[in-house]
């Protein structure tokens, strides 16, 4: 019991008169002894009730002290667990990234009914800002990409090499090709202008640089505004589709080369005539009458079926 809630004792009763009996003298009265004991009872009680407060202090910091040590141990102890929860959570939205993407607290934006499903593939390729064919921006392409498209755990991962030369794990969804892709020289005129406004706002979409979407833009201008594109001759028709096909994949190539690209935007009239005077060779050449090991291309353009163009030329 804490000191400070004793009550000093009546030291005059009949308990205590022993206590102040040998005390009393000629000078000194039975009262006056009973109060030089209360006085005494009074100090020491004072002193006890420091004490207990010293102690009670040191008892105190005692405890703080070992409930401290034991939340280090503890937090020691779970340390470990932590850090796997943490690492296991991370893998987890790693995994699963798009189950953890923020969603804003707003309604639906406005849609078109010309926003549809482009390949993975396709994506990808853009993403990293190399060649793709405008096949997977023709109707065509949209449909197959919206037909293979499926719920399944497309989350496998394949090997792959980045721009730096590191390898680096891909999703094995865009890491295919469509099986039924078209090149851009087989490619009709209405595939082709389906393709341009919607690869184009996919550049935008993939962040590339707005020179270069623009320089784009331009060449594809230039390509349907050339004498070619609306030429009854078939060969000019077949000549400016594969010329834009061939320009563009070497546009591509040079990009991270020491010379670098050029301006793609201005069409090189004699890479167009050189390419015109193959397509016309190789429209003379029979398929009956090349020998079985001949590189042969054929159908240079599928959108003439009157027309069977083959040539021996290799790029």
């Amino acid at each position: 019991m804490t000191p400070s809630v004793l009550v000093s004792p009546d030291l005059m009763s009949a308990r205590y008169q022993l206590s102040h009996t040998g005390m009393i003298s000629a000078t000194v009265t039975e009262v006056q002894a009973a109060e030089f004991l209360c006085n005494s009872w009074t100090t020491t009680n004072e002193a006890l009730c420091i004490q207990w407060q010293d102690q009670v202090a040191e008892d105190d910091r005692l405890s703080a002290e070992r409930k401290h040590l034991a939340d280090e141990e503890d937090e020691h102890r779970q340390l470990p667990l932590q850090l796997e929860e943490a690492t296991t959570k991370a893998d987890e939205r790693k995994k699963n990234h798009s189950k953890h993407l923020a969603i804003p607290m707003c309604p639906r934006p406005f849609t078109t009914n010309d926003e549809a499903l482009v390949s993975d593939f396709a994506i990808c390729r853009l993403d990293k800002g190399q060649y793709v064919e405008l096949y997977y921006w023709t109707n065509h392409g949209l449909d197959d990409a919206a037909v293979n498209y499926s719920t399944r755990d497309n989350d496998s991962l394949v090997p792959s090499t980045g721009e730096d030369g590191s390898t680096v794990w891909i999703s094995s969804a865009s890491s295919k090709p469509a099986a039924g892709v078209i090149a851009d020289r087989n490619l009709s005129p209405a595939d082709f202008n389906q393709a341009i406004p919607r690869i184009v706002a996919a550049f935008e979409d993939c962040d590339w640089a707005p020179e270069r979407v623009l320089m784009l833009a331009q060449f594809w201008g230039a390509i349907v505004l050339h004498h070619y594109w609306n030429s009854r001759d078939p060969l000019a028709q077949c000549t400016i589709l594969l010329f834009q096909e061939e320009e563009r994949r070497a546009w591509h190539s040079t990009i991270t080369s020491s010379k670098g690209a050029w301006d793609i935007s201005i069409i090189n009239e004699a890479a167009l005539a050189r390419t015109f005077d193959r397509v016309y060779r190789g429209s003379l050449v029979r398929p009956d009458n090349l020998a079985s090991d001949s590189q042969v291309r054929t159908a240079i353009c599928d959108t003439q079926p009157s027309l069977t163009i083959v040539s021996t030329y290799v790029p």
